[in-house]
Parts: C-alpha cells; structure tokens; sequence
C-alpha cells in the first residue's frame, strides 16, 4: 500500500471547500459602487460579472475531483488543476483591475455620476477560493495513480461480519483433536485388566 502523508490527504478536501468558496462568491456581492464621500447607490454581484462562469467552472471541478478520487484518475486529477487555475485568471483579469477603480454609472436617480468599485465579501470569497483551488488543484495533480488510490475513504466493515474465521477453525479443530483423544485414551484403560495372582 502506497503511504501518503496527513497534508496529502487534505487535498481532496482542500479541493472541495475550494470550489465551494468558488460557487458561493458567484451568490454574493462583487462591487459597491460609492460616490465620493457618500452612500453605495449601485453594486454587482459575481454572477453578473461573470455570467455564472465560475459557478460552472466549481461544479466542474466537483465532479472532476470526485472521478480523481474515486477511479484514481490523474487526467481528472489534472483538470481539477486546470479549473483552479481558469478561476484564478478570471480574478486577475477580470475582477482585480476593477477593484477600488474609479468609473462613470449612470443612475436614474442622479443620471451619471463618479462611483468608486469597493470589493466586497464575494470579491474576496472569489479571491480565496480560486487562489486555493489552483493551489490545491496542482497538488493534486502531481500525485501518481496509486496515491490518489489511497485518498479513497476506507470502507466499513458490516456489523455481522466475523472479524476473521481462521482463529475459530484453528480453535474448533484443537477441540475436537481434544475431545478424540480423550476416549482413545479412556478406552486403553479399559481394556487394560489386572493379571490374577497365582495360587500355590
């Protein structure tokens, strides 16, 4: 059996709360847009930014880490990586140059006006969770086939399974041998009969 380390077999997991993370910025707010010195009057959240793609890209890496796993496949396991690292270059690219920028809105309350782009919990959400699941995903994929085998979660053993047979034959057997030998005995005692004193 292939031996792994504990931080080995926390990828999986680290891989999973990843992509987790990475689903749920898609729910939450990317942006609040204030003007200077006053009020949000506008925000966005990750799924307008980025039309659900990261929602799609975690769930695919769901299933791609569930098949790495489970089959111990290094091609899933590499496109686990893969996703992770899509993520994160949909951070850099499209949601880190926005952050803390200052831009034109168009309101129907104030018509245009200047509005700063304040990151907000799904900004950083979507930060972690791509960072960690490009980390965690290339960890992953550098392991052999037989080390993602022993990622698998051991399998229980049925309550009425005999825990092994073989000590109760070997026990069995030394009590019947033991119970054979004590008539064989008994019965050469038996058929030993005193010899009779001769009488002068």
């Amino acid at each position: 059996m292939t031996d792994i380390t504990r931080l080995t077999r926390l990828l999986p997991l680290a891989c999973l709360v990843a992509a987790i993370c990475l689903l749920a910025s898609e729910l939450m707010t990317t942006f609040e847009f204030t003007p200077p010195g006053g009020e949000a009057l506008d925000s966005q959240g990750g799924a307008d930014r980025h039309g659900n793609a990261l929602a799609v890209i975690a769930v695919f890496a769901i299933g791609a880490l569930a098949l790495a796993v489970f089959t111990a496949s290094k091609p899933a396991a590499t496109t686990v990586a893969v996703s992770g690292v899509i993520a994160l270059l949909v951070f850099l690219l499209v949601d880190l140059p926005d952050a803390n920028a200052v831009g034109t809105l168009n309101d129907a309350r104030e018509s245009f006006f200047d509005a700063e782009a304040v990151p907000q919990g799904g900004f950083w959400l979507e930060m972690v969770g791509a960072l960690a699941l490009a980390v965690s995903g290339i960890a992953l994929a550098t392991l052999t086939p037989e080390q993602l085998a022993a990622l698998r979660p051991p399998k229980r053993k049925r309550p009425d399974e005999p825990a092994s047979s073989e000590p109760e034959s070997k026990s069995a057997g030394h009590t019947v041998a033991h119970q054979e030998s004590k008539p064989e005995g008994a019965l050469r005692r038996l058929t030993r009969r005193p010899r009779a004193r001769q009488r002068g």
